[in-house]
Order: structure tokens, then sequence, then C-alpha cells
């Protein structure tokens, strides 16, 4: 619906959002965001493989159903809950001005982590899903063609094929038939090396065109200046040179929840009254992200809190937990508009997994609660 104004919106304010508070997360919690992330996201790719295989749903929603399955909205609904309980009064985390600081640092790190994900493993599937199903649809179309060309039928509808061919004609059509054998390679273990490097040279520019979207570029410059610690202090420490750099970041990323929930109810208005999604379907990817995921999200974080993995901050585990609850990324709906395919299909799973995500986020926040205080 917005197209390519959404992608610009989303992810030039997700740059100026998630700049500088990620850079001052130490480098251990930014290591435990990395891997939580990283294993929340490969069961739910798993998962949503699952649900494809066993309720087969058309082939171009398979890479649709992945995605909605494996990546995470680790942006926005973070950004609105995390400051909402830290301005609480007797808030559990402790003082307003700090619980806001560290909740927004982490919940910075969450979304820059987040976009690599996204826009390399999401993106790469929905891409080929939808690549495959356009070159059927393709093949079909063409098989159709030549069977109308067959019964005499051409593309107009005109029965001109029984008529005959002129000299001209024939010799054109003899001589573009023409047979010519191509010259077999002295050595095949040549021409199979060369075709291996061939791919794994595709297969390596492909991986540099998803790296360079403006999502990854933001995270790698957020976390190319906070990895370096003199780069740091001049842009995040009082009275450095650089400081307006954040104060200027920081204006410019306010906008990011006003784009983002501008953009999310424009795409859900396409799902309205629309039933071209299966409802097993639907239902499954409702029960992974709401039911799955955040009781696989405990068990990984109880497991890495007793083996003594994690920082000794309720906030940030509740951070880490509250990754595993949050409904499919809005940056799928960016790429289903890319690739033309599955819009409404997408729109209608987002409609109904924020519907559902309403409730869902309530009590796993009250269990999250339990768990981290």
């Amino acid at each position: 619906m917005l197209g390519g104004t959404s992608t610009r919106l989303f992810t030039s304010s997700s740059f100026h959002r998630l700049f500088s508070p990620a850079c001052r997360v130490p480098s251990r919690s930014r290591t435990s965001f990395l891997v939580n992330m990283g294993i929340v996201f490969l069961i739910g790719a798993v998962l949503g493989w699952v649900s494809v295989k066993v309720f087969r749903p058309e082939e171009h929603l398979q890479g649709l159903v992945i995605a909605c399955c494996s990546s995470g909205n680790w942006g926005t609904i973070p950004l609105m809950i995390v400051p909402a309980i830290c301005n609480e009064e007797g808030s559990p985390f402790g003082d307003a001005s700090t619980c806001n600081s560290l909740g927004l640092s982490y919940v910075s790190l969450s979304m820059a982590l987040g976009n690599f994900y996204i826009w390399t493993h999401s993106y790469s599937v929905m891409k080929r899903s939808a690549t495959l199903y356009k070159a059927k649809r393709r093949k079909k179309d063409a098989q159709i063609d030549t069977s109308k060309e067959h019964f005499g039928q051409d593309a107009a509808g005109d029965y001109a094929a029984f008529v005959p061919l002129s000299s001209e004609d024939l010799s054109d059509d003899v001589g573009s038939n023409s047979v010519t054998s191509p010259l077999l390679p002295n050595d095949p273990r040549a021409s199979v090396l060369g075709y291996y490097l061939r791919r794994a040279e595709e297969l390596a520019v492909e991986i540099l065109k998803e790296l360079w979207s403006p999502p990854s570029v933001a995270a790698v410059v957020g976390f190319s200046v906070g990895a370096v610690d003199k780069v740091k202090s001049l842009v995040t420490e009082e009275g450095s040179p650089l400081r307006v750099i954040q104060d200027c970041t920081k204006l410019l990323g306010g906008a990011t929840i006003p784009c983002t929930v501008l953009i999310l109810g424009g795409n859900l208005t396409k799902g309205i009254g629309k039933t071209v999604v299966k409802p097993s379907v639907l239902i499954s990817v409702i029960v992974i992200r709401f039911v799955l995921l955040p009781t696989c999200g405990i068990g990984i974080v109880t497991a890495a809190t007793k083996l003594g993995l994690l920082p000794n901050s309720p906030l940030y585990r509740y951070v880490l937990l509250l990754q595993s609850t949050v409904p499919p990324a809005m940056s799928i709906g960016t790429i289903a508009q890319l690739f033309d395919v599955g819009e409404e299909e997408c729109s209608i799973i987002f409609l109904w997994t924020h519907l559902v995500a309403a409730l869902a986020l309530t009590l796993w926040s009250t269990v999250f609660m339990s768990l981290v205080l």
C-alpha cells in the first residue's frame, strides 16, 4: 500500500533510532543478544518449515510462512513496551531514568541484530519462494500459449496457424531451427570446477547485495562506533566534539514509532475481509509465534542464567524473553511488496497475529516478570 515510501521511512528512522543507544551495550551483552536471537530465529525457521510441509500452503506463500515464524518485530513492539514499564510508578526495574536508558540500549541492539537476520535469511527465503513461483507461472503460461498454437490459434485468437507458410518464412524457420552441436570440453573436471566457481561467485554477490540493505548498513555503522571505545566516547559522552551526532540521531529517531505504526496500519487494511490464507496455516503461525517460541525462549534464558552466561539484570533478561513473544516483523510486508508476491496474505497474517499479540504479550509479560524478578 505504501510501497517504496514505507521502505524509506522505516529504514531511515530505524537507522537514527538504533545508531547511538546500542553503542552503550557491553560486548558480553551483545554476544548474549546475538546468540539468543539466533537460536530463537533458527527454532522459528525450523518450525515454519515444518508447518509448510504439514499444512502445504500455496507455493508463493511458503517463504512468507517461514519468514513470519522466524522473524519477529524486535524493534517497534519492545520500543513501546519497555519505556512504558520503566515510566510506571513503582516500576519493578528501578529508577525510571536508568531503566529508560538501559532499556533503550537493549531494544536498539535487538532491533539492529534483528535487521541482520531479517534482511539476510528471511529476505533470501522469500526471494527464492517468489522466484520459483513466478518461474512456474511463466512456464504454465508458456504451455498454455503452446497449446493454443498446437490447435492453430495464435495469441490474437485467430486461427492463422492453419495457413501454409510462404517459401521465405519456411526458409527462415528451417534456418532458425538448425541444430548446432556445442563443443564439448576437453577436461570434464574443469567444467565442473568452473560451474561451482560460478555458483560460489553468484552466491557471494547475492549475500553482499542483501547485506547492503539500509538496515544492515545502519547496524554495521552502529556496531563500528560502539566497538571502538575512543570513537564511542567522541559520540556519546557529555561535552564531546561529536555529541551533536547523538543528539540529532535521537531527535530523528523519535519518528520511528509513528512511522512504523502508520506503515503497519496501512498494511493491515489489505487483510480486512479477505480469506485467501488457509485457516490451518494461519493458526500454525499464531501457535508457533505465541506458544512454542515463548516456551523455547524461557528455556533458553533460564538455562543461560543458571550457567552464568547472562548479566545479573532483570531488565536485560526481560528483554531477552520479550524477543520470543513479539508478532512477525513488519519488514516482511516490505519484502512482500518488493517481490510483488503474497501482499494480501501477508496483511491477513499481520492482522490476526497482531490481534492475538495484544492478549499474548500481556499474559507472557506477566510470566516473564515472575521469572526475572
